[in-house]
C-alpha cells in the first residue's frame, strides 16, 4: 500500500530522524517545514495545526500522511472534509503528490489501487462503524480538515469520536478554530487558562498576520458602503435608517436585509462598483475573478441577473453542493470569467485562487463565516496582490475587518458578565444556519415581519491593516472613483500610503466646496465611528432616566412624554431611534425640565 507514496520520495534523503523524505521538499513554506519538523520530532498521535485560510493546509497535510506512509507508521489514510466538493478536491491534491485517495468509497473492501478514502463529516455520521472498523484493520492517518465542523452537531461529534478513536495518528486541520458554541470538538485538547476558562490548544499556530508578513496570503481592502434604507415592520409601521448608525439588533438586521434586496438600488450600484474594481485589478491579474456570497437561491440568481446587465457577460452561478456545482467550480477556477455568485458553500475551503474581488452579500453574522468567506479571497499567487471585498457599513462586520489578524481560539466555557455582550457568542442557531450543507430555500425570507421598500448606496470607507480611510461619496462620484481605481499590484505598504494620498485629497478637495454643495456627511473614516450596540443600549438608559426625571417633575406619564418627544424631535419610537435622535429628545428633555426648575 505504501509503494507509491514510498517511490515518489525515494529520490530525497532518507535519513531519520533528520532530514524527512517528503515528498514535496524543497517547495514546502516556512511554516509547512516548521510544523513538520515539530511533528516529526514528538511524534503525537493527534496533532491540531491551525492555519489561515490561504496558507497550504493541504500541503502540509498530504506532505504529511506521505512521510507517515513512507515510514511505515500507517497504512492507510483517510481524509474527512466538510463538502463533497473539498472531498473532491482533496484527491486530486493527493494523486499530485503519489498518494490515491478514493472520493466515492461508500462501503466495502477499498480497491487495492488506492491508499485510503475521502469522506464527509455527514458521511461518517451516517456510517461511524465502517470507518471505525477500516481503522482497527489497517494502521490508519485520519486527516480531519476544518475540524471545527465536527462540533456542528452532538451526533456528528460523536461519529467522529467513534469511528477514529482507533487511529494510529489524527492530524486536525482548520483555518478558523473559534466556534459560537460550546460544542467540545473532537481530538482537540482544551486547556484552562488562569480566568477558569478552556480554550482550545493548537499545537501549531500560523496566523494571518505572519502569513501576511510572510507573503503567504494577500493583503485584504475593505470596502464599506452605507446608504438609506426604508422597511414596513409586520405592524405596517415604515422605517427609515442609515445603514451603519446605531439602532436596535432588529432594526440593524431590517436595514441589512433591506440592503441585499437585490430590487433596491443598494446592490446594484455596489455590484457595479465590484465590477469597475474588478476592471481595475485584471490590468495587472488578466485572469482575476469576482465572488458574491449570497443568503439564498434566490438572491443569487437575482444577483447573476443584475451582474449580466451590469457586464454584459454571464455569472457562473452554484447553488448547491452537489456534481453539477462542483464542476462549474472547477471550470470557473481554470476559466477567465469575471464573476461567480454563490450560497455558502465557497465560502470555506474551496480552492479558486484567482478570486480577487468579493461582495459580502449574505447576513450571516458569525465571526467564523465572516473569516471563512474573507480567505477565499487571500491566496496569494505572486507578490504584490491585493484582495477587495465590499460590504454593508454593518457595525458587526467592520468589527470583523479591522481585527482580522487577531487569533483566536475555541472557548469551552462562556464567560458571563452583568450587561455585556459577547460578538462571537452568536446564537448556536445561527451557526447551524452558517454551516449548512444544503442550499435549499428555507422559507425565512417569507416569514420575515418586515418589506424591504427602497435603499440606495453611498460610498462609506476603506478599511486596510485596521486602519480607515475614505470620506462618503456619492456611487460613480470622481471621490469614489479614486478608491476603486487603487493598482491591482502593490506592495502592503503601498496600499496604505496610496489611501493615505487618496484621503488627504479627497479632504483637500472637499475644504474648497462651499456647504450648499456638500451634500454627505464628508467626515474622514477615522473620525466617523460606527456607534456600537452597547453605546446605542447606554444612550438609551440615558433617555429613560431622563424621562423618568421629569415623569416626577410634571406628573405626566412615561409614555406621554416619550410621545411628545417623538412629535417634537421627530423619527421612529425610541427602540428604533438613531443615536442622533436619541440625543437630541436627551437635550429637549433636559430643557423641559430647566423650565420648570
Amino acid at each position: 500500500m505504501t509503494t507509491t507514496a514510498a517511490s515518489h520520495s525515494h529520490h530525497l534523503s532518507p535519513a531519520f530522524p533528520g532530514r524527512a523524505p517528503w515528498g514535496t521538499a524543497g517547495k514546502l513554506r516556512a511554516w509547512q517545514q516548521g510544523a513538520m519538523e515539530k511533528y516529526i520530532q514528538e511524534q503525537p498521535r493527534d496533532f491540531l495545526a491551525v492555519a489561515t485560510p490561504g496558507a497550504g493546509k493541504t500541503t502540509f497535510a498530504l506532505t504529511l500522511a506521505s512521510w507517515l506512509l513512507h515510514h511505515h507508521v500507517v497504512q492507510q489514510v483517510t481524509v474527512v472534509a466538510p463538502t463533497e466538493h473539498l472531498k473532491k478536491q482533496w484527491a486530486a491534491a493527493a494523486a499530485r503528490i503519489g498518494i490515491k485517495l478514493d472520493p466515492d468509497y461508500s462501503a466495502g473492501p477499498l480497491s487495492k489501487e488506492y491508499h485510503g478514502v475521502a469522506v464527509t463529516y455527514a458521511g461518517v455520521g451516517v456510517r461511524p462503524m465502517l470507518h471505525r472498523n477500516r481503522s482497527e484493520q489497517r494502521k490508519t492517518l485520519v486527516i480531519l480538515d476544518e475540524i471545527h465542523h465536527a462540533g456542528d452537531s452532538k451526533s456528528w461529534g460523536e461519529a467522529c469520536l467513534e469511528a477514529f478513536e482507533p487511529a494510529t495518528r489524527r492530524l486536525a486541520l482548520t483555518g478558523t478554530p473559534f466556534r459560537s458554541d460550546t460544542n467540545p470538538i473532537p481530538f482537540v485538547t482544551y486547556e484552562e487558562g488562569n480566568d477558569g476558562i478552556r480554550r482550545s490548544a493548537a499545537d501549531y499556530t500560523y496566523g494571518y498576520g505572519n502569513a501576511l508578513a510572510d507573503g503567504v496570503v494577500r493583503p485584504v481592502i475593505f470596502m464599506s458602503y452605507s446608504g438609506n434604507m426604508r422597511w414596513r415592520t409586520k405592524a405596517g409601521d415604515e422605517i427609515a435608517a442609515r445603514l451603519g448608525e446605531p439602532m436596535t439588533k432588529d432594526a440593524v438586521s431590517q436595514a441589512w436585509r433591506t440592503a441585499l434586496d437585490p430590487r433596491g438600488e443598494w446592490m446594484p450600484n455596489v455590484l457595479r462598483a465590484a465590477d469597475q474594481r474588478l476592471t481595475e485589478v485584471r490590468k495587472a491579474v488578466p485572469d482575476a475573478g469576482g465572488l458574491v456570497i449570497a443568503s439564498d437561491q434566490d438572491q443569487a440568481r437575482a444577483y447573476a441577473k443584475l451582474i449580466r446587465e451590469i457586464t454584459g457577460t454571464k455569472a457562473t452561478v452554484v447553488l448547491s453542493d452537489d456534481a453539477g456545482a462542483s464542476k462549474r467550480i472547477d471550470e470557473f477556477s481554470d476559466g477567465g470569467e469575471r464573476w461567480m455568485v454563490a450560497v455558502r458553500m465557497v465560502s470555506e475551503g474551496v480552492d479558486v485562487p484567482r478570486l480577487a474581488v468579493g461582495v459580502y452579500a449574505t447576513t450571516i453574522s458569525t465571526p467564523l463565516f465572516f473569516a471563512q468567506a474573507v480567505g477565499r479571497f487571500v491566496r496569494s499567487r505572486r507578490r504584490g496582490e491585493t484582495a477587495s471585498v465590499f460590504l454593508p457599513t454593518i457595525p458587526m462586520l467592520l468589527g470583523f475587518a479591522n481585527e482580522m489578524e487577531v487569533e483566536r481560539d475555541h472557548v469551552l466555557d462562556r464567560p458571563k458578565k452583568d450587561g455585556e455582550e459577547d460578538p462571537y457568542a452568536e446564537s448556536e442557531k445561527e451557526m447551524d444556519e452558517a454551516n449548512k450543507q444544503q442550499d435549499e430555500d428555507t422559507g425565512e425570507q417569507d416569514m420575515l415581519p418586515f418589506e424591504a421598500l427602497e435603499s440606495d448606496a453611498v460610498f462609506d470607507r476603506v478599511m486596510y491593516n485596521g486602519a480607515e480611510f475614505g470620506m462618503q461619496a456619492h456611487p460613480g462620484s470622481e471621490e469614489e472613483q479614486d478608491y476603486l481605481g487603487i493598482p491591482g499590484l502593490l506592495e502592503p505598504d503601498q496600499v496604505q500610503l496610496l489611501l493615505q494620498k487618496r484621503q488627504a485629497r479627497q479632504i483637500a478637495h472637499s475644504r474648497k466646496k462651499p456647504d450648499s454643495e456638500a451634500d454627505l456627511l464628508e467626515l474622514p473614516a477615522e473620525r466617523r465611528p460606527v456607534v456600537s450596540h452597547k453605546e446605542l443600549l447606554e444612550l438609551r438608559k440615558q433617555l429613560n432616566t431622563m424621562v423618568g426625571a421629569y415623569v416626577h417633575q410634571s406628573g405626566k406619564p412615561h409614555g406621554v412624554i416619550h410621545n411628545e418627544l417623538r412629535r417634537v424631535c421627530g423619527g421612529p419610537p425610541s427602540a428604533e431611534a438613531t443615536a442622533g435622535q436619541i440625543r437630541e429628545r436627551i437635550k429637549k428633555v433636559q430643557e423641559w425640565a430647566n423650565r420648570m426648575r
